[in-house]
């Protein structure tokens, strides 16, 4: 071998050596593997093309959808703990609290990101990876659940409280901005074409805001938004239109020695249940005002889960399935699972689960369904493997649900 070819080889085991201790850096190592994730994926669903989500499978005899009726309340009555509010004093024409430091998210880290920005308002001195950490040590899963937030909140920052209602209204969010509460919301994203599973990607995603400000006169909201940028804006009709997939869902955090305020801001959604009962009679008034918004038929099945209510939301979901949901819906709701289980449709729930884990295999909540739905099929390696996928994705995940789905078949 002569001297300039081992020059060579010696410089190019130099740059592999370098290559991989750079990669060894936490940063870079996260970026890479994005990436090489990303285009795999792309390249999987070139060959074989996502389709839209599985229609419900047939059931006979099949029940009449839920409607609006005397009929559809729920069979849990519980009084709220607070008398609603008959009337509230008028709000400002605008509200603005101040803005929080902007955090550019990571990878699938919109949740952490929005939280951490709206934990610094409150004196919060931590960052987006002290949340994921926890919540969501792998970088790629891909969700994070409004319990999941609350549980940080509460466990690393317990001199807060933060509590998460549903079927909120703009005129919620905004007496809350006005008394100086920050709020976060569950809304829809349009993803960068670059981001796209493949090339029939409807880059239809999940993505949380945190709303700190208001104004009438414009008609809109001042959003911090982690993935677009600070301090942009929102019109009323386009949050309120983008905020439905999610069930009008909202967050705010406060200091426990103010509960009492937030109970009289919140009024009768103060109470967790009142406030599914007040969802509930809404999502079942908008089936009715508009019965091909699939939209609306899955929020009804989810409030309909809540109170237990396992084959009337399953029926309601059956429906949301058939007029078409975006592709990605099961990375993030997962109320469908609990149903088709509960009302042991397990085929449903197979197919299901088999479809969401297609879109995102880097999802905890899909293995751990699919599990139980090989489970009650009889096939107990299945779910095994599939309940330590649930782990190694999120090994904190909802305090070791897939370890406690495991010790089922010890």
């Amino acid at each position: 071998m002569n001297k300039s070819i081992r020059n060579i080889l010696i410089a190019l085991a130099g740059l592999i050596l370098l290559a991989v201790l750079i990669y060894q850096i936490p940063y870079v190592k996260s970026i890479v593997d994005w990436r090489v994730e990303k285009y795999t994926i792309y390249f999987k669903n070139t060959i074989h093309p996502i389709g839209p989500a599985p229609t419900a499978l047939p059931v006979t005899p099949r029940p009449v959808a839920p409607t609006a009726t005397a009929t559809s309340t729920p069979v849990v009555e519980l009084a709220p703990s607070v008398t609603p509010t008959a009337t509230f004093a008028p709000l400002p024409a605008q509200a603005f609290v101040k803005s929080p430091a902007f955090e550019k998210q990571t990878p699938n880290n919109c949740g952490p990101a929005t939280l951490s920005m709206a934990l610094h308002i409150y004196g919060w001195e931590g960052n987006q990876k002290d949340i994921s950490d926890l919540v969501k040590p792998v970088v790629g899963d891909r969700n994070v659940n409004p319990e999941e937030l609350r549980y940080y909140v509460r466990t690393q920052a317990g001199w807060l409280n933060m509590e998460y209602r549903v079927g909120g209204n703009i005129e919620t969010l905004k007496r809350l901005i006005a008394a100086n509460y920050p709020v976060m919301v569950e809304s829809v994203t349009a993803l960068d074409p670059n981001d796209a599973l493949g090339p029939t990607d409807d880059l239809w995603a999940a993505h949380y805001l945190l709303l700190t400000g208001y104004d009438d006169n414009a008609q809109e909201f001042a959003i911090q938004d982690s993935y677009h940028g600070a301090d942009l804006k929102i019109s009323y009709s386009k949050l309120q239109e983008q905020w439905h997939a999610f069930n009008n869902l909202y967050i705010v955090i406060y200091f426990p020695q103010f509960e009492d305020e937030m109970k009289l801001l919140l009024a009768s959604n103060w109470d967790a249940a009142q406030n599914r009962r007040n969802a509930l009679a809404d999502s079942q008034a908008a089936t009715l005002a508009s019965p091909e918004d699939s939209f609306a038929w899955f929020n009804l099945g989810s409030n309909l889960v809540y109170f237990d209510r396992y084959d009337e939301a399953a029926l309601a979901y059956d429906k949301a399935r058939e007029l078409h949901l975006p592709l990605r819906m099961f990375r993030y709701q997962f109320g469908p699972f609990l149903a088709y289980f509960h009302s042991n449709r397990n085929d449903d729930l197979l197919a299901l689960t088999d479809y969401a884990r297609g879109v995102t295999d880097m999802s905890e909540e899909a293995w751990l369904w699919y599990g139980f739905g090989l489970y009650r099929k009889g096939d107990y390696d299945g779910a095994r493997k599939a309940w330590l996928k649930a782990d190694k994705i999120n090994p904190n995940f909802f305090e070791d649900q897939a370890q406690k789905a495991l010790d089922l078949i010890q």
